[in-house]
C-alpha cells in the first residue's frame, strides 16, 4: 500500500483528480474546493462536538460506587478497562490507515478522530482516578492482564490491525478498514448500555454523562467508516463472504466478553438481551454499508434497549442530538457544559 510523502510537489490538488486512495496529492490541506463534501460536513460536526471530561461532575458517582453490588462494581471496572483498550488501539491504528488517504478532506476527519480517541482515554482515566478507590486503580488499568477473556478479546482485535502493519497489502488494508468499522460500530455499545442501565436506576450519573459524550463522538466515527467502506469495496480486493465472516466473529467475541463481564448480574441486562442487541447492531451496520442483514430472525430487527435511548440524548443546553440507535449523526452545536439528569 502506498504511503503519502510528506510533500509531493508533482502532485495535484484539483478536485477532479482527487480520490480517497491512490490519488496523487501534494499532501497540502487545500479545502477551498473539495470532492467529498460529506467529509467537510462531518469534520465540522466533529469539531463542534468539543467537550472536556473534567467539566462533568462525577461527585455523586464516588458515593454511588459503594452502593453498587459486587457484580456491578466488577462490571463497571472491567468495562472501563475494555473501553480504554479500544480507544488506545484506535489512537495507535488510525494513523496507519490515514497515511494512505489521498483526499485531504477525508484525512482531516481522521486527524480529528485521532484527537477524539485520545481525549476519550483521558475521560476514562478521569473516571478511574476520581471514582475508583486508589488501591484498586492499578488493577483496573491492568484488568486485561489478569482477565483471560478480556486478554483474548484484546488480542483478537489487535491482530486484525497488526496483520496489515506487518505486511501492508491492499487486501489487508481492506480488512483493517472493516475491523475499524466493527470497533467503532459494534464493540463499544454493550459497555455503554451498562452505564445507561445504571443511570436509569439513579446510579453513577456522572459516568453516564461522560459516556454519552463519548457515544456521540463514536457515532461520528461510525459515519466516517460508513462512507469509506462502500468506496473501498469498489477498489480493494475482497469478498462479501469475508465481510460477513468478520461480522459474525465480532458478534461472537463481543457476546462472549459481555456475558463474561456482565452476564445476568445487572438489572435490565441478560445474556439473551446481549445476544439480541449485538446481532441487531451488526445487522444495522451491515445495512448502512449496503449489505443484507446477517441475522434473519425477527427478534434482531429491534433493539431490546430502546428504553435506554434517552440516556444518550444530550439535547438539553447543548442543543444536540446523537441517536444511540441510529447510524448517522445530526448537527452539533458547542456548549460550555452538559446538563444534568433532570429526566431521570
Amino acid at each position: 500500500m502506498p504511503v503519502n510523502p510528506i510533500f509531493n510537489p508533482d502532485g495535484s490538488d484539483d478536485v477532479e483528480n482527487r480520490s480517497i486512495w491512490f490519488g496523487k496529492t501534494t499532501n497540502l490541506m487545500q479545502l477551498n474546493d473539495v470532492r467529498y463534501h460529506w467529509a467537510v460536513s462531518l469534520y465540522q460536526q466533529m469539531r463542534e462536538n468539543f467537550w472536556v471530561p473534567q467539566k462533568l461532575d462525577v461527585t455523586q458517582d464516588v458515593v454511588d460506587y459503594w452502593n453498587l453490588t459486587k457484580a456491578e462494581r466488577h462490571a463497571y471496572e472491567g468495562i472501563l478497562s475494555y473501553l480504554t483498550f479500544l480507544d488506545s488501539l484506535q489512537t495507535c491504528n488510525i494513523p496507519h490507515i490515514k497515511s494512505s488517504i489521498t483526499a485531504p478532506e477525508v484525512s482531516l476527519c481522521m486527524a480529528e478522530q485521532i484527537s477524539q480517541e485520545g481525549m476519550h482515554n483521558q475521560s476514562y482515566q478521569y473516571i478511574i482516578e476520581t471514582v475508583i478507590p486508589s488501591e484498586k486503580r492499578s488493577a483496573v488499568y491492568d484488568f486485561w492482564r489478569t482477565d483471560k477473556v478480556l486478554f483474548r478479546r484484546c488480542e483478537y482485535i489487535a491482530s486484525l490491525y497488526q496483520r496489515y502493519i506487518d505486511y501492508p497489502t491492499p487486501e489487508r488494508y481492506f480488512v483493517s478498514l472493516v475491523a475499524d468499522f466493527l470497533l467503532e460500530g459494534l464493540y463499544f455499545y454493550n459497555g455503554f448500555i451498562m452505564f445507561y442501565s445504571l443511570a436509569s436506576r439513579m446510579l453513577m450519573p456522572g459516568s453516564a454523562d461522560i459516556i454519552k459524550m463519548i457515544n456521540r463522538d463514536e457515532l461520528s466515527h461510525v459515519r466516517l467508516f460508513q462512507k469509506l467502506i462502500p468506496e473501498a469495496m469498489e477498489i480493494y480486493p475482497h469478498s462479501v463472504d469475508q465481510i460477513y465472516e468478520m461480522f459474525d466473529a465480532a458478534v461472537h467475541h463481543e457476546c462472549e466478553w459481555t456475558n463474561h463481564i456482565v452476564g445476568n448480574n445487572i438489572l435490565g441486562i441478560t445474556e439473551a438481551s446481549t445476544h439480541a442487541y449485538t446481532k441487531y447492531l451488526a445487522n444495522m451496520r451491515l445495512r448502512s454499508i449496503g449489505l443484507e442483514p446477517l441475522y434473519k430472525d425477527e427478534k434482531y430487527k429491534k433493539s431490546p434497549y430502546a428504553h435506554l435511548e434517552r440516556f444518550s440524548d444530550t439535547k438539553k443546553e447543548a442543543h444536540t442530538k446523537a441517536n444511540f440507535f441510529e447510524a448517522g449523526v445530526t448537527s452539533y452545536v458547542m456548549s460550555s457544559g452538559v446538563s444534568g439528569w433532570e429526566d431521570i
